[in-house]
């Protein structure tokens, strides 16, 4: 594990406080991922730490090695002014400073000349303000003249800056970092890294001493970081270890004072360092390092690293800055770089989408065809192959898995419970499926309502990977003997691996490409749904009567209700007299619902009216209504009741095919089914229906109705029933409307229909 990593990986959260072990506890290979790295106790002994109170400048903790740097010792220092360890005049500038500036940053360094054993010795002070009215104040020795004045610096970084600014590509970005970086600082290696989408880093640029070997393409795992030291690199974005066989300097007292919490050191530059990354730093030769963070909107991105190897190496304050300055200056240029081409690929793929957004909005062509045009799906998001399922229609386009794995990749799409699901490792999703990833090694899916979907598909591509020595075997090379623990994995030999069973990553711009024509099918199918059903509600009210016939001393109502949310069905009534006088009631139910419901609904509607009215006793007409679906509407289904009455007397003959019972009611005792005797539905081969007779007394009445009016989720068909009979054994003379009010209470979620004919 590392402080100051070899290759970090991009950002994830900070490691949770309470996950991290106690202060003090022994680091070891075990725990070094849960170290608080950030309170070490101690620094690094190249200058002194002391922690001042800025409203009275008041010495609260300062490191033990102001007795060897500035001939002080640390009880002559601590709980006095600042003047007591820097001199009146030196703390005088430091006071002003900090009272004048509110971000110290663009202050420091500040040059001091601070006594020690009688002599002036040159140092920089670096001051940081932390929360809770302290400041860290570091003093760290300038050996020898400092190099640049500021305009030398300026000039110096200016040169690498406008050659960053002339870059045209990514590698030419990092090369001249690399190098700018090393002609700088002196540092014998520089690499600047990148990460992967699995947080792995890649060394993709290298300026070094002729004499070293390359680490240029060589990979590094994610766990070469734990999550709180990335964190401090997005805080600090310079770390400087200038000799790698320090000894720590303890900071006295070990606790603020005031509170009794250790020293948070995020933001020193004297910051001591985890001893297993020490300890790993030894093991490949380096005597110095330094690491310069490259961030992404805050984030970290990637890293600049140096390592030296001939000795210590310190590089002045104002190196170190300038430094900096072109890492941020290089994380600037990278991130206009990387949002440029993703802006092309943007523009690209939403080129693409207009034209497949066009080509959707002719609603007489079915989507899928639509979007399997020319431009197709495959021309939005490149890929080896792709189903789309929409409204029924399933078309592929290129080289896909056979449907049972299409099947089988959409339930795990599903139950990933997100509108997009994304994968370049179907196998490691799916281990079960035994997927040839010649067919299908990566997948990105786009849920639709009603289990509609898109599904692209790519194959495996084999990639190999160039690690720094085994990424599986990271902490412990027992054949480099007794002595070495912690292995830099053979000094990083090179290890290849061949990565299998993957396909080409998704990139972003594939993501975004999807996530957009997901929303525009949603409001597409939205768009097509409401005109069917406006279309399909338009032909089932057409098809229902204007008006029901006027009836000399019998009462007769109709109510039709259409269900929740406009899902069109297929009921429907109708009500007419023959020559003869008699009256003909009828009431059917189209098994589905939305226009193809409509449309059956209307022919047989029209073909049981037309045997009817020619004179077809019901049961008879039933069995004609059958045949003619049979031969002519292959698959439907459909219940139906027919009556024909006879007005003078009351007399009917009925005949039900699959319906609910029609009740008989009267103004005495609670409502009863009629004797109708129950026949199969229309659609069935090789049945017949059976006539009934029955008479409708004085007093007496009918109720026609549809499966609607009784059915509830969760609830036997049988309690509704039973409801029925007694809403209707209460209400009486009740029209039609009325026995909907009384039987709805919110809880209708098909349509209804209701005819009632009440003989007074």
């Amino acid at each position: 594990m590392t402080d100051q990593a070899q290759v970090p990986p991009p950002p994830t959260q900070s490691q949770p406080l309470d996950d991290l072990v106690p202060v003090g506890t022994p680091i070891d290979l075990d725990n070094c991922a849960r170290e608080p790295i950030h309170i070490p106790g101690s620094i690094q002994p190249r200058g002194v730490l002391a922690v001042v109170r800025e409203d009275d400048f008041e010495v609260r903790q300062v490191s033990a090695n102001v007795a060897q740097l500035l001939g002080r010792p640390a009880d002559a220092v601590v709980g006095r002014h600042l003047s007591a360890l820097v001199g009146p005049e030196q703390a005088t500038r430091l006071e002003r400073t900090a009272r004048a500036s509110r971000d110290l940053r663009r202050r420091n360094p500040i040059e001091c000349a601070i006594d020690v054993a009688g002599e002036p010795r040159a140092f920089d002070a670096i001051m940081h303000r932390d929360p809770g009215g302290v400041l860290l104040v570091e003093l760290e020795i300038a050996y020898g003249e400092r190099p640049f004045s500021f305009p030398n610096t300026y000039q110096a970084v200016r040169g690498a800056v406008e050659e960053l600014n002339r870059a045209s590509t990514l590698p030419e970005l990092y090369d001249t970092a690399a190098r700018a970086v090393r002609e700088l600082t002196g540092f014998d290696r520089v690499m600047v890294y990148r990460y992967d989408e699995e947080y792995n880093g890649e060394v993709v640029a290298e300026a070094k001493r002729d004499d070293l070997n390359s680490f240029l393409g060589l990979h590094y795992p994610s766990t070469d970081i734990p999550a709180q030291a990335r964190a401090l690199y997005e805080k600090n974005w310079i770390r400087l270890i200038s000799d790698v066989d320090y000894t720590p300097a303890p900071v006295v007292p070990a606790a603020d004072p005031a509170s009794g919490t250790p020293l948070d050191l995020t933001f020193a530059t004297l910051r001591s360092v985890s001893p297993i990354h020490i300890e790993y730093l030894r093991n490949m030769g380096v005597h110095a390092s330094m690491s310069i963070s490259l961030l992404r909107r805050g984030r970290l991105w990637g890293l600049i690293a140096c390592h030296h190897y001939a000795g210590p190496h310190l590089p002045p304050f104002g190196t170190r800055a300038a430094a900096e300055f072109l890492g941020s200056t290089l994380s600037l240029r990278l991130v206009d770089r990387f949002e440029d081409e993703q802006l092309h690929k943007r523009l690209a793929a939403q080129a693409v989408l207009g034209k497949l957004t066009a080509a959707t909005l002719n609603d007489s062509e079915p989507l899928t065809g639509a979007l399997l045009g020319a431009p197709d799906l495959l021309d939005l998001v490149p890929a080896d192959g792709v189903v789309v399922d929409i409204q029924g229609d399933r078309r592929v386009r290129g080289s896909v898995p056979p449907p049972e794995v299409v099947a089988a990749v959409m339930d795990w799409a599903r139950d990933a419970d997100d509108e997009i699901a994304i994968t370049e490792s179907l196998s490691r999703e799916l281990p079960a499926l035994g997927l040839d990833p010649q067919l299908a090694a990566g997948a990105v899916a786009i849920n639709l309502p009603d289990g509609q979907y898109a599904v692209w598909f790519r194959r495996e591509v084999l990639r190999s990977v160039d690690w720094g020595g085994d990424p599986h075997n990271k902490s412990i090379a027992i054949s480099e003997g007794d002595t070495v623990r912690l292995s830099p994995r053979k000094s990083f030999d090179r290890w290849r691996e061949i990565v299998r069973r993957r396909s080409e990553p998704w990139t972003l711009s594939d993501t975004e490409s999807v996530g957009a024509l997901r929303r525009h099918l949603v409001e597409s199918l939205y768009r097509r749904t409401r005109g069917a059903l406006r279309v399909a509600e338009t032909l089932q009210r057409s098809l229902l009567p204007d008006v029901i016939p006027a009836l000399d001393n019998w009462q007769l109502s109709a109510h039709y209700e259409p269900a929740a949310g406009d899902n069109v069905g297929g009921d429907w009534y109708d009500a007419f007299e023959l020559r003869d006088g008699r009256l003909i009631v009828l009431i059917g139910d189209v098994a589905g619902h939305g226009i193809a419901a409509a449309g059956i609904m209307a022919a047989l509607r029209n073909a049981l009216r037309a045997q009817l009215f020619a004179g077809a006793a019901p049961a008879e007409a039933l069995g004609q209504l059958n045949d003619f679906c049979l031969h002519m509407l292959p698959g439907a289904f459909a219940t139906v009741i027919a009556a024909r009455v006879d007005l003078a007397s009351g007399h009917v003959e009925a005949a039900s095919a699959g319906h609910l019972m029609p009740f008989l009611t009267d103004t005495v005792r609670t409502a009863v089914p009629a004797p109708i005797r129950l026949s199969p539905p229309v659609g069935i081969k090789g049945v017949s229906y059976a006539p009934s007779t029955f008479t409708v007394e004085p007093g007496q009445g009918m109720v026609l109705y549809s499966d609607g009016l009784v059915e509830r989720r969760g609830e036997a068909i049988d309690d509704g029933l039973d409801r029925l009979a007694e809403t209707l054994g209460r209400a009486g003379e009740t029209p039609a409307s009325r026995i909907w009010t009384a039987m709805a209470s919110g809880h209708i979620e098909d349509d209804v229909t209701i005819i009632t004919l009440r003989r007074p």
